[in-house]
């Protein structure tokens, strides 16, 4: 019998020398976003707590470098996320009668276990037969304003899916005892288990903008705020946490995708901020100052705000705002982040809990709970930071902590994304 031993093709006499032909890789910075080193801060109140609430304590973390959005995700670029599943919508409903826009094949000549949507695929939208094929999309006469054929957005739902790298981490469900001696063994689960699926309306709450507030006359900003050019550049509202969390989970795959056309390597996924990273972006370098543009002040030395809230008593238009500003307004913290204090405030990953400050770990403290609809609003609880523009000053405070439940949307409640940089920090890459 002959035995043959086949060995990789290298080269090094012998020696451990690792894979070789592996091009060098750099992170590319991604668009509209600013990389935060890492660091080591207070994390906690700078200043008294007003309302003695006694949900946070000061105490040393440290954060992971990182990327952040340099503003709060806008009308326009949520808007993309919408038109990106209506059109995925459209063409799925259309894919059914013209193969042409599916691709059933990969670059081997492999068959998908299910087609995949052709996005360069021509489409005639004012083709009879498509406006037919598609009319289920619209509302019915019935329910037409104006006689307007208009999207029912009700029908705008996106299925997104996530790993529960927790639940797959337990050891309970990676190991099992076996055998009288009480001996471990390694056994492969089916890791469909850990990877969950959910679907969700995409569509903001429009009509956040009237039934947050009793008597008050916000009906042009329902009609106008999400869909006008006027408001293209403020921040989206009426988005709850887990349309944001949707929303972040589609913006990777977009870009994934292009990176696999460029034959470039996938980078860490795009996620909401977990507590620490939001503070440690909004402190700005600045560890006891209580407001991200450093200081114990409110205003500047000729007297303007330095943010949009609600000042004084109630003079919304003080400080140059109103509802919502651009999310390039005022000057940026020492990091270059905008209105990381007011204007809206901001959801982060992060379960709210009075003691979560005790027990979360001081190296990239993360506290998470995944509420499930039947279970009781408590737990439904997530940390929003940063104050809004209907809030007072206190909540503008790097570190004032408060939170709202997952499955509600506000008209002061907007977010930014975040994505952990791969490696340690920029020096190691060069």
């Amino acid at each position: 019998m002959t035995i043959v031993i086949l060995y990789a093709c290298s080269k090094g006499n012998g020696e451990l020398i690792g894979v070789q032909g592996r091009e060098e890789w750099y992170q590319p910075d991604p668009f509209g976003m600013l990389f935060i080193p890492m660091g080591s801060y207070n994390m906690g109140p700078s200043d008294q707590d007003v309302p003695y609430a006694l949900t946070a304590q000061t105490r040393t973390v440290s954060v992971q470098a990182f990327y952040i959005d340099q503003t709060e995700i806008s009308n326009n670029e949520y808007r993309q996320f919408v038109y990106h599943v209506r059109d995925s919508i459209f063409r799925k409903i259309l894919a059914d009668d013209r193969e042409e826009l599916l691709i059933t094949t990969n670059e081997f000549e492999e068959e998908y276990d299910e087609p995949i949507l052709d996005w360069y695929a021509k489409v005639k939208w004012n083709e009879p037969e498509i406006r037919e094929a598609l009319e289920p999309m619209y509302y019915n006469p019935a329910e037409r304003y104006m006689n307007r054929r208009e999207v029912d957005t009700r029908k705008l739902n996106y299925t997104y899916y996530w790993i529960d790298f927790r639940s797959a981490s337990k050891r309970s469900n990676r190991d099992a005892l076996n055998g009288p001696e009480g001996a471990r063994h390694a056994f492969s689960l089916d890791r469909s288990k850990f990877i969950i699926r959910d679907v969700i309306n995409v569509y903001p709450d429009t009509l956040a903008w009237i039934h947050d507030f009793t008597y008050s006359f916000n009906e042009p900003m329902t009609q106008n705020y999400f869909w006008h050019p006027a408001y293209d550049d403020y921040p989206v509202v009426g988005v709850s946490w887990k349309q944001a969390t949707a929303f972040s989970i589609w913006r990777t795959r977009l870009l994934h995708a292009h990176l696999a056309e460029l034959g470039s390597p996938p980078v860490n996924d795009f996620r909401l901020p977990t507590e620490s990273e939001w503070e440690y972006a909004a402190r700005g370098g600045l560890d006891l100052s209580p407001y991200p543009w450093g200081g114990p002040y409110i205003r500047n030395a000729r007297g303007c705000f330095l943010g949009n809230f609600k000042p004084m008593r109630g003079n919304y238009i003080d400080d140059g705002g109103f509802h919502t500003v651009k999310i390039n307004s005022y000057n940026p913290n020492d990091f270059g982040l905008y209105c990381m204090a007011g204007n809206v405030a901001e959801w982060t990953s992060n379960a709210f809990d009075e003691s979560a400050y005790n027990f979360a770990h001081d190296l990239n403290p993360d506290y998470l709970y995944d509420a499930k609809d039947e279970e009781p609003e408590v737990l439904k609880r997530k940390v929003i930071r940063g104050g809004s523009w209907k809030d007072i000053g206190y909540y503008l405070q790097t570190g004032t902590r408060t939170y709202e439940y997952q499955d509600t949307a506000k008209s002061y409640i907007g977010f930014r994304c975040v994505m952990t940089y791969l490696g340690r920090a920029k020096d190691d890459n060069l």
